[in-house]
């Protein structure tokens, strides 16, 4: 393949400079009308020009003067109605909020500025028109590097907001320990924490309703069947487990509490039977059951020995030995007739009434306790007869002694 060198001569080099440096050596921000020229607006004494004053680039300034033709300044006139209609400079606005409201409104921008109202020539292209007061927020203005900086920082926080959510809601459904911590910009973490508490809440509140069902099934299951089977979708999450664990585990209670039932009174059965048949390969709940049943029934059986004791007190005056087919029943028997106190009071109302030498007569009260009642009579009876007669006796000597007296003095007097 050839290759062609093309040699330009220095004097086209020359002019072409020439040419670019004379276009350009008046040349100030502000874009041109259909007649080449515009209104000065800006910086107007640096370019030797008046404010307000129009002119071209490439003309003669005498065009633009003041001196110039009524054709001039009738075509100059034009140029800035025409030229006000379309260009503006920073200097035909009476605030900045109106520089910002004129940017907005034409949608201009760092590439987008046909107006040059953001520097000239591309020198200080930064997205900003003219100049900006100190503090101004400029995230105000259009495709403004704060107004980017914004816009990420709000779709950083919605992306963490849905992140955070999405993590939070899976961990309050399985019941773990919040932590909304994050990387990402401050903006993303902070998203990130509000939609993760958020999610977080409503897995919990998830959870919640799974663990009454997970309960409820438990005790379901526990109602029919002794051995406990986790779901799976239970056995991975252990608060629902625990959930459905505690359902099961009241329903087996309610079970045991039934039959415990069952064996207290097989137990008191065989107490009143004293014969003691304790369960084998049972639950330690229902062995205990049984003992207590047991214990009842003997305290029962007891009751019927004592009892007989006691009311053998009311016929028997002394103790006598029952014939029974085990020493048990006859403590129980002896144990009974013992603590008969209302024998007691028998043998004392018994014993006064023939002390007192009243008529024998048992009241109603006392027949179930007649011969009692009669043997302590008696006994109050003789002890009546024997204080009498221990009385008529030691009349009986005080008189003989008087006598025995009277008849030694009159034997004397006689003599």
């Amino acid at each position: 393949m050839k290759k062609w060198i093309f040699c330009v001569p220095l004097f086209l080099l020359t002019f072409i400079f020439v040419f670019i440096f004379e276009t350009d050596a008046h040349a100030h921000p502000g874009g041109k009308d259909s007649s080449g020229g515009h209104t000065c607006r800006t910086n107007c004494e640096s370019w030797g020009l008046e404010p307000g004053e129009y002119h071209t680039h490439g003309g003669s300034s005498e065009s633009s003067s003041s001196d110039s033709s009524s054709e001039s300044s009738s075509k100059s006139d034009s140029s800035v109605s025409s030229n006000d209609s379309w260009d503006k400079d920073c200097t035909d606005f009476s605030s900045y909020d109106e520089v910002v409201d004129y940017w907005n409104s034409k949608g201009y921008s760092k590439t987008n500025d046909p107006e040059r109202l953001d520097g000239w020539g591309n020198a200080v292209d930064d997205g900003i028109p003219c100049e900006e007061p100190s503090g101004y927020d400029t995230a105000k203005i259009n495709g403004s590097p704060a107004q980017i900086a914004e816009k990420a920082a709000v779709q950083d926080k919605t992306n963490g907001e849905k992140a955070g959510y999405t993590a939070g809601l899976g961990a309050g459904k399985k019941g773990v320990t919040s932590d909304s911590t994050s990387k990402g910009s401050a903006a993303y973490q902070e998203g990130y924490t509000i939609g993760y508490d958020e999610g977080y809440q409503n897995g919990t509140e998830v959870l919640e309703k799974q663990k009454i069902t997970a309960n409820k099934e438990g005790y379901a299951l526990g109602k029919k069947h002794d051995k406990l089977v986790v779901p799976q979708q239970y056995a991975s999450i252990n608060s629902l487990k625990s959930s459905f664990n505690e359902g099961f585990n009241k329903a087996i209670e309610e079970k045991d509490e039934e039959k415990k039932k069952d064996y207290i009174a097989l137990g008191v059965k065989d107490g009143k039977a004293d014969i003691m048949n304790e369960p084998k390969s049972v639950k330690p709940i229902f062995i205990d059951a049984y003992k207590q049943g047991y214990d009842q029934g003997q305290s029962e059986l007891k009751k019927t020995y004592v009892k007989q004791g006691h009311n053998a007190a009311f016929k028997n005056v002394k103790y006598k030995t029952p014939k029974l087919n085990s020493q048990k029943y006859i403590n129980w028997y002896k144990e009974g007739f013992k603590l008969n106190n209302k024998v007691k009071a028998i043998q004392k109302t018994a014993y006064n009434a023939g002390l007192n030498g009243e008529h024998y007569k048992v009241q109603a009260k006392y027949k179930h306790a007649e011969p009692i009642y009669k043997y302590y009579y008696e006994q109050g009876d003789q002890e009546r007869k024997e204080n009498n007669a221990a009385s008529s006796g030691v009349v009986a000597a005080g008189v003989l002694g008087w006598l025995s007296r009277r008849f030694y003095v009159a034997k004397k007097m006689l003599k």
